[in-house]
């Protein structure tokens, strides 16, 4: 019997179960069943397991957006796919921690022969966001200053390369030396360590007092008033995470007007939502890795029962890059 990843209530690292379960005999006419090798470990798995994205869905669940895998078998209407080709996913529905599990074939996508499943779990979910951050919701440009929160992060290490490729000045912030190193040797053009540095002091440093025109802020509440001092007039704040906990409310007024800001709160399914979008995202990506201008950062494998224990981690936000599990 397979085995995956449950919980059967809201709660921290410890609610996630490894358990034995029984596939059904046939597939949704419109499904594939994978046997995953591959699958990526992402924050938003931890905002599911939370309840900080509330699900609409019966308990147990199996959590997990992203993997990557063999197809065994197929639906009766499938006729895009076939058996034995290498797919990878990263979008709802939920249900990735599995070994072996049925997805729909129209939000699927093949893995070029230059890419490695354990490659494809660890960058794709992570890369198609900043193809979007980067490509589609603002088009970053040579010489541009933008300013990425948790640049050494697994979607912070693919905006500096991709940020490099373009020859956009990309100011990271971090958290420790060691850090620092990683984010300058992927592309960043400048580092901030807001452990021992006034982010916003450093910025006019190296803006001259401009501001930068965007801030990328995944982490949330503990950067968001940063954020907002670091940009420029009619700068725009992106807000496409919250690591640190959700932004408290706020006076719209009070807060955007003095310097005619913008914001936005995207997030990548909207993005991705029709098949020539997620097609075009995923390609994008693509094109950037055979190029050799993304490089995957996969940092640590663990097993699938291990998974409590990746989430520990990933709370700990001492990590860096990305992480995956096995099956």
């Amino acid at each position: 019997m397979p085995n995956k990843i449950v919980f059967s209530k809201l709660g921290g690292p410890e609610v996630l179960e490894f358990i034995n379960y029984d596939i059904k005999d046939n597939i949704n006419d419109n499904d594939v069943r994978i046997q995953q090798t591959s699958i990526g470990l992402n924050f938003i798995d931890t905002y599911h397991r939370s309840g900080l994205y509330p699900l609409n869905i019966d308990f147990p669940i199996c959590p997990g957006i992203e993997g990557a895998g063999e197809i065994i078998a197929l639906g009766n209407k499938v006729n895009n796919f076939r058996i034995g080709e290498r797919v990878c996913y990263a979008n709802i529905p939920l249900g990735a921690y599995s070994e072996i599990r049925d997805f729909p074939a129209d939000k699927l996508i093949k893995i070029p022969n230059y890419i490695s499943n354990d490659e494809a779990a660890s960058v794709l979910l992570k890369g198609m966001t900043v193809e979007y951050l980067f490509e589609r919701l603002h088009k970053i440009k040579k010489d541009e200053y933008i300013l990425f929160h948790a640049a050494a992060g697994g979607v912070g290490l693919i905006a500096c390369q991709w940020a490099r490729s373009v020859g956009c000045k990309m100011i990271g912030t971090v958290s420790t030396k060691e850090k620092e190193k990683l984010a300058l040797e992927n592309g960043c053009s400048y580092v901030i360590n807001y452990k021992n540095e006034n982010v916003v002091e450093r910025i006019n440093e190296i803006t001259n007092g401009k501001g930068v025109k965007v801030v990328y802020d995944g982490v949330g509440k503990e950067t968001f008033d940063i954020s907002l001092e670091c940009l420029s007039l009619r700068g725009l704040l992106v807000s496409f995470g919250q690591s640190s906990g959700m932004i408290q409310d706020i006076n719209l007024h009070k807060t955007f007007n003095p310097k005619s800001l913008f914001y936005t709160r995207p997030t990548l399914m909207h993005y991705n939502n029709t098949r020539e979008e997620l097609e075009y995202s995923s390609s994008t990506l693509f094109k950037k890795i055979k190029n050799k201008e993304i490089i995957h950062n996969i940092k640590k494998k663990y097993n699938l029962e291990d998974a409590a224990k990746a989430h520990e981690d990933l709370h700990s936000r001492k990590t860096t890059g990305s992480m995956i599990f096995k099956c």
